[in-house]
């Protein structure tokens, strides 16, 4: 074996160690060579980017020298171990806190999520139809913004009332002056009104008719009234009748009482005098279920002068006592009148004679 041979043979572990050590040196040298290169690195913060240059090879390294810290709720394009190139682009959004209210609690939530709608969906918070959202779910998104669902519910109902039949009155000629007799008997009708009422979080905020339906009309109640005079004729009256018979404006009648000194005032079916206006249901009905009616209709004290008993009252005319009044008490009597502004410039009047007839109405001879 020559000389080369067998050295070669006896230094084969030296020979191989020899090459390890130089394939790792340079290794060393271009880990260090790469390390120690500078890298252009973009980095989007929040929607605004900027580019550093850094010879950090660790994404946390780089963000630790650019003193940028990471939220537990912020999101980062790429891992935190990871290894960065010259050229990256690493994007970095920071979470904001919102507190988002709903069903009567309030949730707290750290988001990264531009719009209102996006939060709500990360809240996992139902939106139904009707529900409002405040501010609109287009909205964007601001730090301690406070979002506020509204639930919205309908609910419907139904009232009903009795409507009364009205009375008409119509001339017969064929019938005695003064005569009445009922044709057609009246009925109370049936309105039934339905509601919609509107409930933001269970409290009610509105209530609207959303329908009116009358499943049984009111039925007038028809009066045939007689016109047909009678055969003119002389009534002589004894001179025991002559002390209560009376002659007022051509009729002659008896008069049960005469009384003096009684209170005039005026009103009409209006709210001022009723409280009830044009549709309410018992507009212009009397305590005793006829209806007002100018130069007839007066309001008395029941205790005084019977409900339904004709007067006479001095410089007034032949009443009929249909009404009460909870200002209408002793010698007191209210005048109805169709005209409300005639009723308060009626005023109040005093020391009228009035002469208490009884139920029936006298005739005119």
């Amino acid at each position: 074996m020559s000389f080369a041979l067998r050295w070669k043979h006896e230094n084969v572990r030296l020979i191989v160690l020899s090459a390890m050590i130089s394939i790792a040196m340079t290794f060393m040298f271009l880990v260090l060579l790469y390390g120690t290169a500078d890298k252009h690195v973009s980095v989007v913060l929040n929607g605004r980017e900027t580019i550093v240059s850094t010879k950090q090879w660790v994404l946390q390294r780089l963000l630790d020298e650019q003193a940028i810290t990471i939220g537990p709720h912020d999101k980062v394009s790429m891992p935190l171990d990871g290894g960065i190139s010259d050229g990256d682009r690493i994007v970095i959004d920071r979470a904001i806190p919102l507190t988002v209210k709903a069903d009567g609690k309030a949730k707290t939530l750290y988001t990264t999520e531009k719009t209102v709608q996006a939060a709500i969906d990360q809240a996992d918070i139902e939106v139904r139809g009707l529900d409002k959202v405040y501010p609109s779910s287009e909205a964007a998104l601001q730090p301690n913004m406070t979002i506020t669902v509204t639930r919205i519910d309908k609910k419907y109902s139904e009232t009903s009332y009795d409507v009364p039949f009205t009375v008409v009155k119509k001339n017969d000629p064929k019938l005695a002056l003064g005569k009445q007799k009922l044709v057609r008997q009246g009925q109370q009708g049936k309105v039934v009104k339905r509601y919609e009422t509107v409930f933001a979080d269970g409290v009610a905020v509105s209530q609207t008719l959303v329908e009116k339906m009358t499943p049984q009309p009111a039925v007038d109640k028809v009066v045939s009234v007689g016109t047909m005079k009678p055969e003119p004729k002389v009534t002589m009256l004894s001179a025991s009748a002559g002390a209560s018979s009376y002659t007022k404006r051509g009729v002659t009648f008896n008069a049960k009482k005469v009384m003096r000194n009684f209170t005039l005032t005026a009103y009409s079916a209006g709210v001022a005098s009723t409280g009830k206006g044009k549709g309410h249901p018992e507009y212009g009905i009397t305590a005793s279920g006829t209806r007002v009616q100018e130069g007839r209709t007066i309001a008395v004290d029941p205790k005084v002068i019977p409900i339904g008993w004709w007067v006479y009252i001095e410089g007034i005319g032949f009443r009929r006592a249909e009404d009460t009044g909870s200002a209408v008490k002793g010698h007191k009597i209210d005048v109805y009148f169709d005209s409300e502004s005639y009723a308060d410039r009626f005023g109040l009047k005093r020391g009228y004679t009035v002469y208490v007839l009884g139920p029936k109405k006298p005739e005119s001879l």
